[in-house]
């Protein structure tokens, strides 16, 4: 009897001290949400008055712009003189020496001085070119692919020998421009042969013609390109009709190459006077003037040498 009271006593005691342990746990629950519950609404608190001082600050300063557009306008108008909250802000005058003033242009101008550069180096070398590039007294067109003839040293000297002093400097010079006209499309590209061709037969520069049976075939038709030279020489037994057949005469030996380098086929010519696209007629007249005396020296004196 008295052990069964005493394990009574003993699971009541074990009782109250869940009921202890439990009632301490809610207590620290329910401290650790009011805690929690009182640092929101500070935080809250502090939002609140920083969204307030934010929101006070964009106030006053939209009423200062405000206020400034306002007073600017009234000085616009002359309504005021002087304002109050609107003052010209004057810059303090930086002193500089000399040389700093110098080299502050500089510093400040120097894309456009170095494009003034560029450009008057520029206009110098254009103007020096021009002063001096040799002004020829008689252009001659080479339009054939002979590599021995039209690089020959002695070419250009040779005609020479003929000329005149046409534009009255002081010198003769002949000018032969060797275009080396093929049938082979690739090399004519990389020689630049169409744009060369193009240039000198649109211009009445040149009227005396060095070419052969290609350049007849696809540049210069006869009949419709060339001088009849059998009027011209109907006794000469190098002409036939428009051309001057130069494979037997000494032209060769003249311009220092072997007569191997003369084909059957190559020959002199001259252009008939036409309009072109950069020159007129006229122009190819006066030119055809001045250089047939020099291409009736030279066939002449070659038809006159013996082989």
């Amino acid at each position: 009897m008295k052990d069964k009271e005493k394990n009574t006593e003993s699971v009541s005691k074990q009782d109250d001290k869940v009921e202890i342990n439990k009632s301490f746990f809610k207590v620290n629950k329910e401290l650790r949400q009011k805690q929690e519950e009182e640092q929101a609404k500070k935080e809250q608190m502090i939002a609140e008055q920083y969204a307030q001082r934010e929101k006070e600050k964009q106030e006053a300063y939209e009423k200062k712009l405000h206020d400034e557009k306002i007073e600017l306008m009234r000085l616009k108008q002359g309504i005021v003189e002087e304002s109050e909250t609107i003052h010209e802000e004057k810059e303090e005058e930086i002193k500089l020496s000399f040389g700093k003033k110098i080299a502050n242009f500089f510093y400040h101008n120097k894309w456009w001085l170095g494009l003034g550069v560029f450009f008057i180096v520029l206009g110098s070398y254009l103007v020096y070119d021009i002063l001096s590039k040799p002004n020829p007294d008689m252009v001659i067109l080479m339009l054939c692919d002979n590599n021995a003839v039209g690089t020959s040293t002695f070419l250009e000297e040779y005609f020479e020998e003929y000329a005149d002093d046409f534009n009255g400097n002081g010198k003769v010079l002949v000018t032969v421009y060797y275009i080396p006209y093929s049938n082979d499309e690739y090399q004519d590209y990389i020689n630049g042969v169409s744009t060369k061709i193009t240039t000198f037969l649109n211009n009445a520069d040149g009227v005396m013609i060095i070419g052969n049976k290609l350049t007849v075939d696809d540049l210069l038709p006869a009949e419709e390109s060339f001088v009849d030279l059998s009027t011209l020489y109907p006794d000469d037994p190098h002409v036939d009709k428009y051309f001057y057949y130069i494979k037997d005469t000494k032209f060769a030996e003249h311009i220092g190459v072997s007569p191997d380098a003369i084909t059957d086929d190559m020959f002199f010519a001259l252009r008939k006077p036409k309009d072109v696209m950069n020159d007129s007629k006229e122009k190819m007249q006066e030119t055809y003037d001045k250089d047939f005396p020099v291409f009736d020296k030279v066939v002449k004196a070659l038809s006159s040498e013996e082989e």
